[in-house]
């Protein structure tokens, strides 16, 4: 990670010549495209939840946006391969580096896939396209005077590739009484280093930065990671060191026409975003609409030093970085050393993948650090998905009540259209409750795509958890079950009750279709919602009680497709422990 150092310069600055702030560009004639992105993750190690968890998020507002008709869009992801523990890692393990990260970066892939994470583009670092729009980026940074060569000494953390200043640094002691100075944030061990590299003029864009961010609120989201960036654009930005010694790092990108240094790792895989988009060429069709996903330890590079890096190279910052806070597991920060890594595979194989998506998704928080255990997953996902949702899908379509096993049709008589239900007395069988429940269902997309919008998908899945309990309460209040289908006035409420249901249950599974995407195709297929009637722009809920036709009634239902989502078993110790990297 690029981190400000102590430096001392060494021979005569070029002027920088004039850069780019503004967050216009050619692509803002392209409409509604848009580029989507995890940060690339390094290949020093398997995928764990934190990885996942930042994939997710990006998948689901991918989904969400493509079922909304919102037009082209791309999903990036990838893997960050270059760097000095990249290349010590590989000597301990007696491979090479390009060995390692094939290895590394097919474990990702893998893991990706198997959450069923719809990326269209998986960017590589040691790709020939990667390497190439860095050089490339590397010459415009050099051309428009962002560049000098400086000497500078400070605190190296090789597990985390970046220096540290002082008021970032802690003093252990170990088992023989020596005393060194480690990470305060991750209790990594620096060491003092003195190179000669090449300098980013960051002092020069502190106004820049500033201006980008009061002209645009949401460029970094949500607001208390902004105000972040806001107080740290307050003090003073040291020049930042953007190479190494080629002597002391050999696993990179050399600089282009100085055979003596490497390109630093941070700088190399922030490129990756112009990489997917085809820099330096055609990256105008995307560039700068894109929405970048990351987790705040990584906040000061992508909001801070990207943005500048780009107004450097003539280039507009991305229109918005979406900031997610980290997981805990029983209250820990996951650790190797402690043995608490959550592998996000064996997680999947015990509670599927539309499981494991919904528990992260619904409990995660991007403002504040989620806490993960096992009794927790088991609990959500039995009273949300088993229990509320599968339940009231298998009670609403059982043959017991709808032999017919269709969509039976809405009576106006039974469920009149009331203006007012709070004053006016009920018409017919509904109730002023049966009202309130429709009134909160009707309102649920529009709810759901504002919190989407506004990157809390907890919050909209919880509004789902709260309409899909309501008509659980609808559906046992009025207990369809007893009613007398052969008798005409019970078989026109019984029928209504029917519909009232199902129409719930195809907007719930419509809007849960980016978060658990198997599970609302099963249940769509089993209400015969046809693939072209599953998007979210179109939605309607319940036509008929405003005099509309439903093109839903009277179709014969899907085949039975079984328990929607099975119950899940309290997790073996053997089953937790498994679950550890």
């Amino acid at each position: 990670m690029l981190r400000p150092l102590r430096c001392c310069l060494s021979g005569p600055q070029p002027p920088l010549r004039r850069h780019c702030s503004s967050s216009s560009s050619s692509a803002s004639g392209l409409g509604r495209r848009l580029l989507l992105s995890t940060p690339i993750f390094y290949a020093n190690g398997p995928p764990h939840l934190g990885h996942l968890y930042s994939a997710l998020l990006a998948d689901t507002l991918h989904r969400q946006r493509g079922l909304g008709g919102a037009g082209p869009g791309r999903f990036s992801t990838g893997t960050d391969e270059h760097g000095l523990k990249i290349q010590q890692a590989a000597a301990a393990a007696g491979t090479s580096p390009p060995e390692l990260c094939a290895r590394v970066s097919a474990l990702f892939r893998q893991a990706l896939t198997q959450a069923a994470v719809s990326f269209t583009d998986f960017i590589r670092t040691s790709e020939p396209r990667h390497q190439r729009a860095v050089r490339h980026f590397w010459g415009a940074l050099q051309e428009r005077g962002a560049l000098y060569k400086g000497s500078y000494e400070g605190w190296y953390c090789t597990p985390d590739e970046c220096f540290l200043p002082e008021s970032q640094l802690a003093e252990r002691t170990d088992s023989q009484g020596r005393t060194y100075k480690v990470s305060s944030e991750t209790g990594h061990e620096v060491h003092w280093t003195k190179e000669e590299n090449y300098m980013f003029r960051l002092s020069a864009f502190r106004d820049p930065l500033q201006k980008w961010l009061r002209d645009n609120p949401r460029a970094v989201f949500p607001d208390p990671f902004y105000q972040r960036v806001l107080h740290w654009l307050g003090d003073d930005l040291p020049d930042l060191s953007v190479s190494r010694e080629r002597s002391r790092l050999q696993w990179g990108i050399p600089v282009p026409g100085d055979s003596t240094q490497t390109i630093y790792v941070w700088v190399d895989a922030l490129v990756n975003y112009l990489s997917v988009v085809g820099y330096p060429e055609t990256h105008g069709e995307w560039w700068p609409a894109a929405h970048h996903v990351v987790g705040k330890d990584i906040l000061k590079f992508h909001a801070v030093y990207w943005p500048a890096l780009l107004m450097a190279a003539g280039l507009p910052p991305p229109e918005q970085i979406l900031v997610h806070s980290h997981w805990t597991v029983h209250g820990q920060k996951m650790s190797k050393s402690l043995g608490n890594v959550i592998d996000p595979s064996a997680c999947i194989g015990q509670y599927t993948v539309d499981g494991f998506r919904y528990f992260l998704l619904r409990q995660g928080v991007p403002e504040r650090d989620c806490d993960y255990y096992d009794e927790k997953v088991v609990k959500v996902l039995n009273s949300e998905l088993a229990d509320a949702l599968g339940g009231l899908l298998n009670r609403s379509t059982a043959l017991s009540i709808n032999p017919s096993n269709t969509y039976p049709y809405f009576s106006e008589s039974c469920f009149p259209k009331i203006l007012d239900y709070r004053e006016t007395k009920a018409l017919g069988r509904a109730s002023a409750e049966d009202y309130e429940f429709v009134v909160s269902v009707a309102s649920l997309p529009l709810q759901v795509a504002s919190y989407f919008e506004d990157f809390q998908i907890y919050k909209a899945l919880e509004c789902i958890a709260l309409c899909v309990r309501q008509t659980n309460g609808f559906f046992q209040r009025h207990r369809p079950w007893k009613l007398n289908r052969n008798h005409p006035a019970e078989k026109l409420w019984l029928d209504t009750i029917i519909h009232v249901t199902l129409e719930c249950l195809r907007v719930f599974g419509t809007l849960l279709q980016p978060v658990i995407p198997c599970t609302a195709d099963k249940l769509l297929s089993r209400l015969a919602v046809e693939p072209e009637e599953r998007g979210l722009s179109n939605l309607t809920f319940l036509p008929r009680y405003n005099g509309k036709p439903c093109p839903f009634e009277g179709r014969q239902l899907g085949p039975d497709t079984g328990v929607l989502f099975h119950r899940l078993e309290k997790s073996s110790q053997r089953q937790i422990e498994n679950k550890r990297l």
